[in-house]
């Protein structure tokens, strides 16, 4: 998959990708990278795979730091955007991809905790740094977007709701957003082929991946959709303030 972004056309713009260590996270954070960005690439517990991102980056002669924080802890978030404001001095692309709520072990409201309450409480934590012309990215998925018109998998359920329930409370800051001159875009795609989401429920449903693949005629990959994510970053921002990425038709839209 070839960079969707023109060599040079972030060149001295800061960047921040929850959640991008690894997956579709890290392959956005690769492609800014190359369009000239300099970019903080966060994780909660793949220090090593992060370090690693952040080394190849500078190798290339990139711009790259590496910096950990559990979303769901306010005072590990302010340290982590202590950190970027320090090196960085502000933002001009925020995205919101880290998610979850499939991990066991965890509290019961541990998926609304992280993709809820986590997503807002970052978004207000990067104010200060977010200023006009600034651009904010919320990364879902269709099975989430579309969770109150059209069912999902059961063991997704949970994950679906509390990522509608984040997109929702985030969508609320959009005049806010506005009037400070800072753009918003949500990026919906559907599973994701290569994904710890997608496999975890192919492993749970056999076939599902398959089945979805037949019904969709097309998934994206990872790194497909995180060209997607990238564009969303620099793109106009939709009328609607939504990005649908691949076929929707099995969706039904609210009225």
């Amino acid at each position: 998959m070839s960079n969707p972004l023109q060599p040079g056309s972030l060149d001295g713009k800061r960047v921040l990708v929850t959640g991008s260590s690894r997956g579709v996270g890290a392959d956005t954070v690769r492609y800014f990278a190359e369009a000239g960005a300099h970019v903080a690439i966060n994780f909660r517990n793949k220090e090593a795979r992060a370090v690693k991102l952040a080394d190849s980056i500078r190798d290339n002669g990139g711009t790259a730091i590496s910096v950990g924080a559990d979303l769901t802890q306010p005072e590990s978030v302010a340290a982590m955007f202590d950190t970027v404001a320090q090196e960085f001095g502000q933002l001009d692309i925020l995205v919101l991809n880290a998610s979850g709520g499939m991990e066991s072990g965890m509290d019961e409201d541990y998926a609304m905790v992280l993709n809820r309450d986590a997503q807002v409480g970052a978004l207000a934590a990067a104010q200060p740094l977010l200023g006009q012309g600034s651009r904010v990215v919320f990364v879902t998925s269709h099975q989430a977007h579309f969770i109150r018109t059209t069912p999902t998998m059961p063991e997704y359920e949970q994950v679906a709701t509390s990522k509608r329930a984040g997109e929702d409370a985030l969508r609320e800051q959009i005049p806010a957003l506005t009037e400070k001159g800072v753009g918003f875009v949500v990026v919906s795609g559907d599973m994701i082929e290569g994904t710890i989401t997608a496999t975890l429920l192919n492993r749970m449903n056999p076939g599902a991946l398959e089945e979805r693949k037949k019904a969709a005629g097309k998934l994206y990959n990872v790194a497909e959709f995180a060209a997607e994510v990238a564009r969303a970053a620099v793109d106009p921002v939709p009328a609607d303030n939504t990005r649908l990425v691949g076929d929707v038709s099995g969706f039904t839209p609210e009225s």
